[in-house]
C-alpha cells in the first residue's frame, strides 16, 4: 500500500467523520427545538386547563353574557386542537400557523371576556377569580418565555443547516426543510408605529 493510498484512505475517513459530525449536530439542534416546543405545550395545556375554571367562576356573575363565555370555551377548544396538531410535528409550518391562528382567536376571546368582566365589580373582587386571573397571567408569561426559547432553538437549527458545508449534507440527512418560528402575534401590527393623537 503506497503513501497515496494511505493519504486517500485518511482523507476518506476524515470526510466520513466530518459528515457524521454534521449529521449529529443537525439531529441535536432538531431535538433541541422539539424539546423547546414541548415546553410551550406544557404551558399552553396549563393555560387551557385554567380557562374552564375561569369561565365557570364567571358564570354565576355573568349569566346574561352566555355568548362571551361560550366564545372563550370554543376558542380554547380550537387552540387545544391546534396544539395537538403542532405537538405531533413541531417542524410542520402549517401546523404551527394553525396553532398561531387559534391562539390569536383565543387571545381575542379572552380580551373580550376581560372587557365584559370590567362591568362586574363583584366578579373582579371574587377571591377565586382574582387567583385564577393571576395564574392565567403568570402562565401567559411562561408561554411567552417558552415561545422565545423555541424560536431561539429554531434559529440555531436553521442557521447551522443553512451554513456551508452543512447545507451540502442537510438534504441527504433528512433535514431539507427549515423549521418554522412560532409567532402568536401579527408581526405587522407589532412593527407598526403606534398612532398617538391629542
Amino acid at each position: 500500500m503506497g503513501i497515496a493510498a494511505i493519504v486517500t484512505l485518511v482523507i476518506i475517513v476524515l470526510l466520513i467523520m466530518y459528515g457524521i459530525g454534521i449529521f449529529n449536530r443537525l439531529v441535536t439542534f432538531r431535538n433541541r427545538y422539539k424539546n423547546a416546543f414541548a415546553q410551550i405545550e406544557v404551558q399552553l395545556k396549563r393555560r387551557y386547563d385554567l380557562i374552564p375554571n375561569l369561565v365557570e367562576t364567571a358564570k354565576a356573575y355573568m349569566a346574561h353574557e352566555k355568548e362571551t363565555l361560550e366564545n372563550v370555551i370554543a376558542a380554547r377548544n380550537a387552540a387545544s386542537k391546534g396544539l395537538a396538531a403542532a405537538a405531533s410535528d413541531p417542524g410542520n409550518a402549517s401546523a404551527l400557523q394553525g396553532l398561531a391562528g387559534a391562539e390569536g382567536n383565543l387571545a381575542g376571546a379572552l380580551t373580550r371576556f376581560s372587557m365584559v368582566m370590567e362591568a362586574y365589580p363583584d366578579l373582579k373582587a371574587n377571591q377565586n377569580m382574582m387567583q385564577l386571573s393571576e395564574e392565567l397571567t403568570s402562565t401567559e408569561n411562561k408561554v411567552a418565555f417558552a415561545r422565545q426559547a423555541f424560536n431561539d432553538q429554531v434559529m440555531t437549527y436553521n442557521t447551522y443547516k443553512q451554513t456551508f458545508p452543512p447545507v451540502i449534507f442537510a438534504g441527504a440527512f433528512g433535514h431539507g426543510q427549515d423549521a418554522t418560528l412560532l409567532e402568536f402575534e401579527d408581526s405587522k401590527e407589532i412593527q407598526a408605529a403606534p398612532k398617538v393623537s391629542f
